[in-house]
């Protein structure tokens, strides 16, 4: 990968969008991870202003310190870097509180995980339009196209994608590129959405360069016979998250009216 010239051309598309859109910037939550590292100082890079909002929902200690270690680098490198800190944990317990009761309340953990996703969304988008300023997404080729490992209109919920078409391992050479803190860098991937420091390996079962592999064997039209061992059973991962996954990466279902109907 030619890196500086990815990151120029990552920069232009960003500024070039946001000026033919006529809006005023980039609004982006940052969570500690790479991805949203990356993302944002690839805003920055553009000149024009960025919101970093971070919002922490019962967040683990470490997560957010890497979070507001990585907005003062912004802010002590770049212009028209500003940072909100919006607290959702309040607004997520009360919501928790108000819902009805289950019998089995493991059945509704992943539910709320989603939900946590989807507020942070909520709060993305309310500064979007109180600023005019475009939601930039963090998911890279494998989460967004390969396992669909994000929350439909949560994180899934943006207005552009910047680093969608990097592989994990390439989100991670920009961010050595760029100079991002060797903390974010060190850090295992976590989706942040359970209130500890559970790894997305953990979750998943395989490492980023292994569904990074899996996705390349499937695109080539490999199949399960093809491989043993630990490679089969990284191929079965994600092919059962590509499988179950669908809905959120394929376009959204229309039922089309019959012409003779109308």
């Amino acid at each position: 990968m030619q890196t500086e010239k990815v990151v120029d051309h990552i920069v232009n598309w960003l500024k070039d969008y946001a000026t033919n859109a006529k809006m005023n910037g980039f609004v982006i939550g940052i969570s500690g991870g790479i991805d949203s590292a990356v993302t944002s100082t690839l805003c920055t890079k553009t000149g024009l202003p960025l919101l970093c909002l971070e919002m922490p929902i019962h967040q683990a200690p470490s997560q957010v310190s890497r979070a507001l270690n990585h907005i003062d680098w912004l802010k002590n490198n770049f212009d028209k870097v500003r940072m909100i800190n919006v607290n959702l944990t309040p607004v997520f317990d009360s919501l928790v509180a108000s819902l009805p009761k289950v019998e089995n309340e493991e059945d509704r953990f992943m539910s709320l995980a989603n939900t946590r996703a989807r507020l942070r969304m909520t709060s993305l988008y309310y500064f979007a339009a109180l600023e005019k300023l475009l939601v930039a997404g963090t998911g890279n080729k494998v989460e967004d196209f390969g396992v669909g490992f994000y929350t439909k209109y949560g994180d899934g919920g943006v207005d552009l994608s910047p680093i969608a078409d990097l592989l994990k391992t390439e989100v991670y050479t920009i961010a050595k590129y760029l100079g991002i803190n060797e903390d974010i860098i060190r850090a295992a991937p976590t989706d942040g959405l359970w209130g500890d420091d559970r790894t997305d390996e953990d979750q998943i079962g395989a490492s980023y360069p292994e569904l990074e592999w899996a996705m390349k064997m499937n695109n080539e039209g490999k199949t399960m016979n093809d491989f043993k061992g630990r490679e089969q059973e990284v191929f079965k991962i994600y092919k059962r998250y590509n499988s179950a996954n669908k809905h959120k990466m394929d376009p959204i279902p229309v039922c089309s009216i019959p012409n003779e109907l109308l």
